[in-house]
């Protein structure tokens, strides 16, 4: 029996790697002859990078940059040197955690330091990029990163503009002649579950500013700033779902570096080459630590239930906690959700004992189900 074990990260108690390697040990402790194919998943968001390189064999890559404010912080991206791919959470660069919230600025807030990986990505020979774009600080859409590449942002006076979304309001001219050139010819996708355009009561500013810190005159103050910036720019898409993604770094990635954005999970299942795998399967076993009615829009397990559909390979869900409202993923693909925590247990033991649950869960999934 050939079963594919494609979980996300359980947050706070085990990774997706570590994840398999539970299922493994409960699924081959009652079937020691299963196929077992281990494939780790993300939704685009944090996880990403490590599930990637887990399942293609790649290697992370830690480098200085500049984070929100300027300020220096190691951030790390994951490179498959074979496929020539990088991939980068842009929030390890420019992300809001990176920033104490006494000291958020959204208005100076730069993603210059995604720039810096994107340079280094470069430097090392990579020709794709998977970008996630959650998490983000920033509300430039993009400008800091197009300057770490070379652009040129310009005001009336011919002087460059300083970091932030604000100083957008500035602008005059965007000079791309010294963008660089490796950037020709690049394939760049966004693993992008928000769908909001960069302008307007639905885009960067209006929804995502205040959370980064932004007070209703910041709001005002941004917004003018990107629409001047979209104007410059000619605007080709800025309404385009995803523009408005990490406070609109999406829409630079698609306007000048010709970027697609689809939703995470999707991105990170044709990456790793989950619907490959589950050729053949009768069963995949996914999870991670929460599951809800909330898990179908754009969580990994959701995901790898739609990859399965076309395989025809069942589907189990793994999770730490198993919401009352998550049986409605039961009509759209999903064979059996099953709770490996017992019910009041502290979350601090659920979150310790959290590779030992999977595998016995998994254990008893199997003898019950499979034998």
């Amino acid at each position: 029996m050939k079963i594919v074990l494609a979980p996300d990260s359980f947050k706070e108690s085990m990774s997706a790697a570590r994840a398999i390697a539970a299922m493994q040990d409960g699924v081959r402790s009652v079937l020691p002859d299963a196929d077992c194919v281990g494939v780790p998943m993300a939704d685009g968001g944090e996880g990403t990078v490590d599930a990637v390189v887990d399942a293609l064999d790649g290697e992370h890559v830690s480098v200085e940059v500049a984070d929100a404010l300027g300020r220096p912080v190691s951030a790390r991206y994951g490179h498959v040197a074979d496929r020539r791919l990088a991939v980068i959470e842009m929030a390890a660069a420019s992300g809001l955690e990176q920033v104490a919230p006494q000291d958020r600025d959204v208005l100076r807030a730069s993603t210059s330091g995604v720039g810096q990986l994107i340079s280094d990505a470069l430097d090392r020979g990579a020709q794709e990029f998977v970008v996630g774009l959650g998490g983000s600080a920033t509300n430039d859409a993009g400008a800091g990163m197009l300057t770490a590449l070379g652009a040129r942002l310009i005001d009336a006076a011919g002087d460059p503009l300083p970091p932030g979304g604000a100083a957008l309001a500035r602008l005059d001219r965007i000079d791309l002649d010294g963008l660089d050139p490796r950037l020709t010819g690049v394939r760049i996708r966004l693993a992008c579950d928000v769908t909001a355009p960069l302008l307007g009561p639905g885009g960067a500013s209006a929804v995502f500013g205040p959370q980064k810190g932004a007070t209703p005159a910041d709001v005002e103050v941004l917004e003018s700033a990107l629409a001047t910036f979209a104007r410059v720019a000619g605007a080709a898409h800025a309404g385009t779902p995803g523009a408005g993604a990490a406070g609109g770094l999406g829409f630079a990635l698609l306007e000048f570096l010709g970027a697609t954005a689809r939703p995470g999970v999707e991105v990170v299942a044709e990456t790793v080459g989950l619907e490959q795998a589950l050729t053949g399967a009768q069963w995949v076993f996914t999870g991670e630590g929460s599951v809800d009615a909330q898990t179908m829009l754009g969580k990994t397990p959701f995901g790898v239930a739609q990859v399965a559909g076309r395989t025809g390979a069942r589907v189990a869900i793994f999770a730490g906690r198993v919401a009352p409202d998550a049986s409605v993923l039961l009509d759209h693909g999903v064979d059996e959700i099953i709770g490996i925590t017992a019910e009041g247990t502290p979350l601090a033991q659920a979150l310790r004992d959290g590779p030992a649950s999977l595998a016995r869960a998994a254990a008893d999934f199997v003898r019950r189900r499979l034998v």
